[in-house]
């Protein structure tokens, strides 16, 4: 018997990833203390790479608890800027703050996906993508952060490349779907191998 696929994530960007690729899936929203598992792994010294890693594990076990049966995938994405980490912002005033800091620098974005399977991971990946944002004006910035603050709150870094984000930024170099937050074509091309999905 073909094993469910259910996605570990409240994600509206991940599940239509999946969706637009014509999977069928559930999803379980795991209950997990995002900001306090950072913190610790961070004062631990890990590496972004790490902490993306860890935190999709986490998201994945505590899905794969209640549903061995499943293939149940966790993902996870970190902004790494300037030897530290960016996290979704607190309020328009951090927005702005992050924004400014970047601005005519490059930062990566690095998007972990772990799949848990009979209670164990049996695959995981982690995608990078290096963005440079261009040297946008305060009232361009203030301006973007008003217009699209709804959506904008709840990304790393502030920004949306999907919509109007894309005109931040001067170049990007890597995969797009590790933009949004899943390493879509390597988690596809597991899936397929596994005979988990056609193909």
């Amino acid at each position: 018997m073909i094993s469910p696929i259910v996605l570990a994530s409240g994600s509206s960007i991940r599940a239509q990833l999946l969706q637009n690729a014509g999977i069928e899936f559930e999803v379980t929203v795991p209950r997990i203390d995002e900001e306090a598992v950072k913190a610790a792994l961070i004062a631990e010294h890990a590496s972004p790479r790490d902490i993306a890693d860890a935190l999709a594990e986490m998201k994945a076990r505590k899905v794969a608890d209640k549903r061995p049966d499943a293939m149940v995938i966790g993902c996870d994405q970190v902004l790494s800027f300037d030897s530290g980490l960016l996290s979704k912002p607190i309020d328009r005033m951090d927005a702005a703050a992050q924004l400014r800091a970047m601005r005519g620098q490059r930062h990566m974005l690095l998007s972990a996906a772990v799949i848990y399977h009979d209670g164990k991971p049996i695959w995981r990946h982690v995608g990078q993508v290096r963005l440079r944002m261009r040297n946008v004006s305060d009232a361009y910035l203030d301006g973007y952060i008003e217009r699209n603050w709804d959506d904008i709150r709840h990304s790393v870094g502030a920004y949306q490349l999907e919509a109007e984000g894309v005109r931040l930024f001067h170049s990007i170099e890597g995969d797009y779907f590790n933009v949004l937050g899943m390493p879509l074509l390597e988690l596809l091309a597991f899936l397929t191998l596994r005979g988990v999905i056609d193909g």
